[in-house]
């Protein structure tokens, strides 16, 4: 099958807010982790520290709500809500494993880029059974890079044996999709509430812009 005149010879898709429908997960870690000391967040609070480390959001969390605790020890607190929520509640986001399913059928190889790390990914993707449909799972920590360069779709296209104009990115995230764009691959962007305020740049951007991924005939 072609698309705007490109083969599907392999895809790599994000993960948060594309495959698995995580994004209110890091929105809400830190309110989670504040509940388990028994304090209630700031409304808003999920917005303030979404575009900050864990790190950075550790020291507002602590010198807003007068915590004594070190850094390390509120990292380690909403590290591990995160990791409960991959091990035990991620979801797919609706018709993901029904198009990882047709892709698999199709033996199109698809690989993994994502800035989360590698054991939240591992837990929930065994738990749901497609661990095993990616040739591989590249982090931005292991490869050292962002989204924001191309490290990690060169990667992948190169671990698949793929042309770059060939391979596809799924995501939904505004600043990969223009790398993405920018570098040569074909792009699928997916809205997510989290992301919603960048639809329209996004429509304009990629290829395919979908509100969901159900019924979705790319192959």
């Amino acid at each position: 099958m072609e698309h705007f005149g490109r083969k599907v010879e392999g895809i790599i898709f994000d993960v948060d807010g594309t495959l698995l429908d995580t994004m209110p997960v890091w929105h809400d870690a830190g309110a989670r982790f504040l509940a388990t000391l028994g304090i209630e967040a700031e409304e808003g609070l999920g917005d303030r520290l979404f575009t900050e480390t864990v790190e950075t959001g550790a020291k507002y969390i602590i010198k807003e709500y007068g915590l004594d605790m070190t850094v390390k020890q509120v990292a380690e607190g909403i590290n591990n809500q995160v990791a409960h929520a991959y091990r035990e509640e991620a979801d797919f986001k609706p018709g993901a494993k029904e198009l990882l399913d047709a892709i698999r059928k199709e033996k199109i190889p698809m690989t993994i880029a994502t800035s989360t790390h590698r054991p939240f990914i591992v837990a929930a993707f065994e738990r749901l059974g497609v661990l095993d449909y990616f040739t591989e799972i590249y982090t931005a920590s292991e490869v050292g890079k962002t989204k924001e360069e191309p490290d990690m779709f060169f990667i992948a296209a190169e671990k698949m044996g793929t042309k770059i104009e060939n391979t596809w990115v799924f995501e939904d995230g505004l600043y990969a999709a223009k790398t993405a764009r920018k570098f040569g691959f074909g792009t699928v962007g997916i809205y997510d509430e989290v992301s919603a305020k960048d639809e329209r740049e996004m429509k304009e951007l990629v290829d395919y812009y979908l509100y969901t991924l159900k019924n979705f005939k790319f192959i």
